[in-house]
């Protein structure tokens, strides 16, 4: 995935300047912003937001595309203390990701003090002497300006402590749209010169199957109670265009399953008379459609997969 062995470099046209190109990811603690920022810098919803901690799964790539540049952001799980065999799985993405980068953009959210999932994850990055580290304080708009300065000291003086050198300290807010083309600006020169890695208009090169169930999962993870984000998983069975439809009235059949780990938990993602799955299918229909590009019937089923977040087979058959 190192882009530094990328064909000589090409000339951008508007600057004169060599064109770069390589993999950015962002990494931090579960919840620091990351999947938020991943999708304001490409424009579009490329990774799943949840206001639970690690929904995020998959590497997902998102594509920024410049004149000058081509920059490949890299969103990975958060790292964290694993509980489940799955906690040890995503861990092992997560640092597998970091060794292969040009750039490592270190989330902190400026809503929340330094803490010691903030220290284990510096600590870490600390170790890798040869990737450029920038690090991001996320969230800004929750703050007001002297707790934004303070947070920024902080994040300065972390640095010092554990021996990193920050190659820039920036401040953004994704929701509010705050300092994101800055730091797009700031992550492109320390990318290695060389060519585009994907085709012009490309936003991310997760294949669509895995997009879908993404997005049906980040709707059946709205308003859940607090014991169900870990214990959901989805997966589409198949994606097929409607046989017999006029060729400018097409339909997508998408029939994906919910795995659940208990049968108590069916109910829940049910809801009462099935009125909360219907939201949940409402909800991601309408995401599907719009990132697809074509009117979609979404079939959606809830089944049980005992334990599964401990189980090597089931975490196999799920994706992971």
């Amino acid at each position: 995935m190192n882009a530094s062995s990328a064909a000589p470099s090409e000339v951008s046209e508007a600057a004169g300047e060599p064109h770069r190109s390589g993999f950015a990811c962002f990494v931090g603690r579960p919840n620091a912003g990351k999947s938020t920022l991943t999708n304001a810098l490409v424009g579009t919803k490329v990774a799943i937001t949840s206001n639970r901690p690690q929904t995020t799964r998959h590497t997902v790539r998102g594509i920024v595309h410049r004149p000058e540049a081509q920059l490949v952001l890299v969103d990975t799980p958060g790292l964290h203390k694993p509980r489940t065999l799955l906690g040890e799985r995503l861990n092992d993405v997560v640092r597998t990701t970091w060794a292969e980068v040009d750039v490592i953009g270190f989330c902190l959210p400026a809503d929340q003090k330094i803490g010691p999932g903030d220290r284990f994850i510096a600590a870490e990055l600390a170790e890798l002497k040869r990737t450029p580290k920038v690090a991001i304080v996320t969230k800004t708009d929750l703050v007001e300006n002297d707790a934004l300065a303070e947070q920024l000291i902080a994040v300065d003086q972390l640095g010092k402590e554990l021996g990193i050198e920050w190659a820039e300290i920036v401040p953004v807010s994704a929701t509010a749209d705050k300092q994101v083309g800055l730091l797009a600006d700031l992550l492109v020169p320390l990318l290695p010169e060389g060519p585009a890695l994907y085709p012009d208009g490309d936003l991310t090169d997760e294949p669509e199957q895995v997009m879908v169930a993404e997005l049906i999962r980040e709707a059946a993870l709205e308003g859940v109670r607090d014991e169900l984000p870990h214990s959901i998983a989805v997966v589409v069975e198949e994606m097929l265009p409607r046989e017999g439809r006029p060729a400018d009235k097409p339909l997508l059949d998408v029939h994906a399953n919910i795995f659940i780990e208990r049968p108590s938990q069916k109910g829940i993602v049910i809801g009462p008379k099935g009125k909360r799955l219907k939201e949940v299918g409402t909800t991601s229909r309408r995401h599907i459609e719009a990132l697809l590009g074509t009117p979609v019937y979404l079939d959606l089923h809830v089944k049980v997969a005992k334990d599964w977040q401990r189980d090597p087979k089931q975490l196999r058959r799920l994706g992971f």
